[in-house]
């Protein structure tokens, strides 16, 4: 009797236990699913109807975010390096990183001009042209990216002696770019399906996944510099191996979570009419890019001709400087994405009143960053080193430059508004007029000696404004 009792007990038991594991196994199931919901709500925002500036102001802030801590793992490499590798180091991560901006502006202005096709189709709900643009976008960019790899290692010497790099600098920072050129593709990835999940309206997304790569960077940075010592070549591996993180990461992520972005297989193939308008928007798009970037590059080249001290200086000085802008260089990318699906849709009056408001909001924000890079000028290059000399290079740089950020917040507007509304000729313009006038006027007063490398400071706002007033006239005239 007892046993037969104990026998009963045990299968109750049992099956009680089996019952609450199928509950259990529902209630997660269904809790995922209730998480899963909750992120694509939140990530996706319909940038085509309802309030503009609440959903500009959202889409903005993950991109914002996501720039400033790229930014921020940029400047924790230079940061490291020049506390504990000295300043030749600090000198080569610096003009290392202009290199490195240049390469990545190519890849991700096809990136963003592909992107702009998407958003454009995404706001028509034309889904068979977008996907058919996703394949042919992926295996065009894809395919240059992997090419421009192998041309960047082919000519790495002569591309360090255009630079004019010094020569107690040139062997630190050859070792630095040949590891530093090993992530251009991861680059390519993570740019690519980060420009693809924004055409949709996520950018929540992309942010997660830089967000990651950069605490691993920041770590490894520590960890192999700081404490294993391997030198400048240890700040490039923590680099790369971060950007592979983020960039196959948001691949996966987008191949299994986001139908709308996986290759179909009755899409895959080229259509000549849709090529034409990828390409266009693409070539263009890296071109305003690249140019912008290679006279970037060219100011590198000056800057380097001044010796040690002003290079280190310009080097920690625009990361300061970049990490000041960044914020509005995205707020002109979302403005971007809204124009262009609002203008796949037709909306154009919508677009004309997120215009005005766009306008005042760069305006109140970059008054504000430019009064406190001004007043903190010193402190900010004081992260960087303890060298009065450098500070005070880089001090004069920052208060030259960065009280005139309205200036290049309006022009990311016009980039973001041409290029969406499929005149990205029109940014071509802007961009060699912008870099165009600061090149010459950079190599005209820094070779006068009572002016010298501080002409080079001077150069840049001149070329904003001049961009700027061009693209009013374009403006107004379309």
């Amino acid at each position: 009797m007892q046993c037969a009792l104990l026998l009963m007990g045990r299968d109750l038991c049992f099956g009680l236990h089996q019952k609450l594991n199928i509950v259990q196994k529902k209630a997660v199931k269904e809790y995922k699913k209730m998480q899963e919901k909750i992120l694509k709500k939140s990530s996706h925002i319909d940038l085509i109807e309802g309030n503009i500036v609440a959903g500009l102001v959202r889409f903005a802030i993950p991109l914002m975010i996501g720039n400033l801590l790229q930014q921020f793992y940029n400047i924790a490499d230079t940061l490291i390096v020049g506390r504990f590798l000295g300043k030749e180091a600090l000198a080569a991560v610096g003009s290392a990183y202009s290199i490195m901006v240049f390469l990545t502006s190519v890849i991700l202005g096809l990136c963003m001009g592909s992107s702009a096709f998407l958003s454009i189709q995404y706001g028509r709900k034309d889904r068979a042209s977008f996907s058919s643009g996703n394949f042919m976008s992926f295996i065009l960019i894809g395919g240059f990216a992997a090419t421009l790899n192998v041309v960047v290692y082919l000519g790495m010497d002569n591309i360090l002696k255009l630079l004019q790099i010094p020569s107690d600098v040139y062997a630190s920072m050859r070792s630095y770019v040949v590891i530093i050129y090993g992530g251009l593709m991861a680059t390519f990835l993570y740019n690519y399906f980060a420009n693809c999940l924004r055409a949709v309206g996520n950018s929540l997304v992309p942010l997660l996944f830089l967000g990651i790569s950069s605490i691993l960077n920041i770590a490894l940075d520590i960890l192999f510099v700081a404490i294993f010592a391997f030198g400048i070549q240890g700040a490039a591996v923590a680099t790369v191996f971060s950007q592979y993180v983020s960039g196959i990461g948001i691949w996966i992520y987008a191949w299994k979570k986001m139908p709308d972005l996986r290759f179909e297989r009755n899409r895959m193939h080229f259509q000549k009419d849709i090529l034409k308008s990828i390409l266009n928007l693409s070539i263009l798009t890296s071109l305003q890019q690249s140019i912008m970037n290679f006279g970037i590059l060219m100011v590198q080249g000056l800057v380097n001709s001044f010796g040690a001290a002003v290079m280190a200086a310009f080097g920690a000085a625009v990361k300061i400087d970049t990490f000041a802008y960044s914020p509005v260089q995205d707020f002109g990318n979302a403005f971007s994405t809204f124009v262009a699906q609002n203008h796949g849709a037709g909306k154009g009056e919508r677009i004309r009143v997120g215009g005005r408001k766009a306008v005042l909001a760069v305006f109140l924000f970059c008054t504000a960053i430019s009064l406190l890079v001004f007043l903190f000028a010193g402190g900010l290059m004081a992260i960087f080193t303890e060298d009065s000399e450098i500070i005070g290079i880089g001090v004069s740089y920052l208060r030259t430059e960065g009280i005139f950020y309205c200036l290049i917040g309006f022009l990311f507007l016009f980039y973001g508004y041409f290029r969406a509304v499929e005149q990205p000729f029109v940014s071509v313009v802007l961009t060699i007029t912008s870099l165009g006038t600061r090149v010459l006027l950079a190599y005209l007063l820094s070779g006068m000696p009572m002016i010298g490398y501080r002409g080079i400071w001077v150069s840049i706002p001149v070329g904003w404004v001049l961009a700027d007033l061009i693209g009013l006239f374009f403006l107004k005239r379309k």
